[in-house]
């Protein structure tokens, strides 16, 4: 099945939105070419409004993926350990929904058990699922927040993402190398100073 047959008539995000076809995709590129002031149809260009939809399908391919899916095996039998769950360093590409421009920087994850624990691929995964989505950095922040604890209804969840912003780099103020950092916390990471304090120790090294 070719990726275009494999492409539902509405988000799977937001059933109020209707994909447009791959034609008129395409179309839309052309005119965004013409309006930056090339041609589109020369030889050089002829190709692009191909090349962008491809590439559109693969940085927003986060849209046509369920997190909650992702997290749903979960398994109880972990030797007796209780202690926290952590990731750190999950490289992260997405783009911010202000400017349709990358933000590119790591992810860190963490979270306290209760009954049940998941692969940790999995916790990467979900990470890739909102990266590869158009919104804030913050917005992301919470979204992985908030899967994590609805899934798995741990003791708490830790998240901490720290970016770079191209939207900042390469337009508007035009700053280079400058790092955001957000957080979100749940359950004892929210709540007991010290569970954070390890979090963030644990985080930096």
């Amino acid at each position: 099945m070719s990726m275009d047959a494999a492409i539902k008539k509405v988000s799977p995000v937001n059933s109020d939105i209707k994909i447009p076809s791959r034609d008129e995709a395409e179309q839309a590129v052309r005119t965004l070419i013409a309006w930056a002031g090339d041609d589109p149809t020369r030889e050089g260009l002829r190709d692009t409004p191909k090349r962008v939809v491809n590439a559109y399908r693969e940085f927003f391919s986060g849209y046509e993926q369920d997190p909650h899916a992702v997290l749903s095996r979960t398994f109880k039998d972990v030797g007796g350990y209780d202690d926290i769950v952590l990731l750190r360093n999950i490289e992260m590409h997405s783009h911010c929904e202000h400017h349709i421009v990358p933000f590119i920087g790591k992810a860190h994850i963490a979270y306290l058990p209760d009954e049940n624990v998941v692969g940790i691929s999995k916790l990467a995964r979900v990470v890739e699922i909102y990266a590869r989505r158009m919104q804030t950095q913050e917005t992301m922040t919470a979204q992985i927040a908030g899967s994590i604890e609805k899934s798995l209804k741990p003791k708490g969840v830790a998240v901490m993402l720290d970016a770079v912003h191209q939207c900042m780099s390469m337009r508007g103020i035009q700053k280079p190398d400058v790092s955001t950092i957000t957080t979100q916390f749940t359950g004892v990471f929210k709540t007991d100073p010290e569970m954070q304090a390890r979090f963030m120790k644990l985080v930096t090294g």
